[in-house]
């Protein structure tokens, strides 16, 4: 589905639309953005590789003591249907990929989570503190039950499990992986370009939306960095978004 101009578009409407047709939606703005979507995009929209994707990120609690998923609020699913074959979820076309970001809190140190009378009857199941799946991606924070370093539940020095479940697109039944990762130590400076560029992304939107967690983030922050990891931009889409902060910069009189 395409959107075109500006006095009629809802954007919610073709969201909704797309998405119980298993589509794709785009709202095109400008020659560059239709040649992206009808050109350089247009396999991975008819091809499809998998479907019912769902992938759910657990922490190690050893090692991060809260976390929260930066946007995809319109995408969460509980964490009981990631194993639920009959919830459905999106489908993955010939070349996406799918980017999330965590800001998250190091096991040690001190996690402020919303104020809330205690249980009377029941305690809170560990279960469900320590993991966050995306498709529906959930996007509230969490805090991280049994955070110590000598936590026997997260023995490892993984950081993270990474687990996907899926249905090749002639298969009824669904297929599932998981891939432990470990934190190397890397500092944002040495983090690759796509990685820096992502992050200045995910800062901007915070700033648009007036985000209770921006933080001390701001515009000329997030130019600076895209700036500096705007790399080859073969189709001039990075140099796209340094303008659209540029442009924000100026109507928010910073």
């Amino acid at each position: 589905m395409l959107g075109f101009g500006r006095g009629n578009l809802n954007d919610a409407m073709m969201e909704s639309i797309s998405g119980k047709g298993n589509g794709n939606y785009h709202y095109v703005d400008s020659l560059t953005e239709a040649r992206k979507v009808l050109v350089e995009e247009m396999t991975g929209t008819l091809i499809t590789i998998a479907k019912d994707v769902k992938i759910q990120v657990e922490f190690n609690p050893a090692k991060v003591a809260g976390y929260r998923l930066i946007g995809y609020e319109n995408r969460m699913l509980a964490t009981e249907d990631f194993n639920d074959d009959k919830k459905d979820a999106g489908e993955i076309g010939a070349g996406h990929t799918v980017t999330a970001l965590y800001e998250i809190v190091p096991a040690g140190k001190e996690v402020n989570p919303p104020k809330a009378d205690p249980l009377k009857y029941q305690q809170p199941e560990e279960s469900l503190a320590d993991q966050n799946p995306l498709p529906g991606y959930s996007g509230e924070a969490r805090i991280q039950e049994n955070s110590g370093e000598g936590s026997s539940k997260s023995p490892s020095n993984e950081l993270l499990t990474l687990k996907l479940r899926y249905k090749l697109p002639d298969a009824g039944k669904c297929t599932k992986l998981a891939f432990p990762i470990t934190d190397k130590g890397d500092s944002f400076a040495e983090s690759t370009e796509d990685f820096q560029f992502a992050a200045a992304v995910a800062s901007f939107g915070m700033l648009l939306r007036n985000s209770q967690h921006q933080g001390e983030r701001s515009f000329d922050a997030d130019s600076e960095i895209a700036q500096a990891a705007i790399g080859e931009d073969l189709h001039g889409y990075r140099a796209e978004f340094l303008e659209l902060v540029r442009i924000a910069k100026q109507l928010a009189g910073n």
